[in-house]
């Protein structure tokens, strides 16, 4: 698949998918980075790294997660965070049993799983799993609860962009993108 993309000519590899991106803590997304940089030569954004930074640069010690996924993606996310150096306050997956699934969950079911991670102690809410639109309501969220509420797509553009020398703002998407 890595072969075919490059035949765009592209600047950097930007991954779509989040959950492979935990596999293996922090060793193991290191590596992931490590094949595809080699496979392809160019730079490479995964979700577990721009969540990584996007975390270190709103200065968030403390997190609560959220997934689209089952029990033993949680605790690789879990760990991958866990191991980048964070307090991981709560985890929960919302057990979506396919991609699809993923894809159709609600505004209100992530607005009551928002709810329920969201803690005074916590530095911020983050959602992994990039099959989930969240970028909108996770603007909207933080605005509500007065902290980083940080959607990994909108992480993943941000990193990919900085990263790269491009410094645009975005709003609508989150503080990350519009103030950083």
């Amino acid at each position: 698949m890595a072969r075919d993309v490059l035949t765009a000519e592209p600047d950097r590899m930007v991954m779509g998918m989040s959950a492979e991106t935990f596999w293996g803590g922090v060793a193991g997304n290191a590596d992931s980075e490590r094949r595809l940089r080699e496979r392809t030569g160019l730079p490479v954004t995964t979700g577990a790294s721009a969540c990584r930074a996007a975390l270190n640069t709103l200065g968030c010690r403390r997190v609560a997660v959220f997934s689209p996924y089952q029990p033993i993606a949680d605790r690789e996310v879990g760990r991958y965070f866990t191991e980048a150096g964070f307090d991981v306050a709560a985890i929960s997956g919302l057990r979506c049993p396919t991609a699809m699934d993923i894809a159709r969950v609600g505004p209100e079911r992530i607005r009551d799983m928002v709810a329920s991670l969201d803690d005074p102690s916590v530095d911020a809410i983050v959602q992994v799993g990039t099959n989930l639109s969240f970028v909108a309501q996770a603007d909207a969220l933080e605005a509500e609860l007065g902290k980083p509420v940080v959607a990994i797509n909108s992480a993943t553009l941000w990193h990919a962009l900085r990263e790269h020398g491009l410094d645009d703002r975005v709003t609508g998407a989150g503080s990350l993108l519009s103030d950083h």
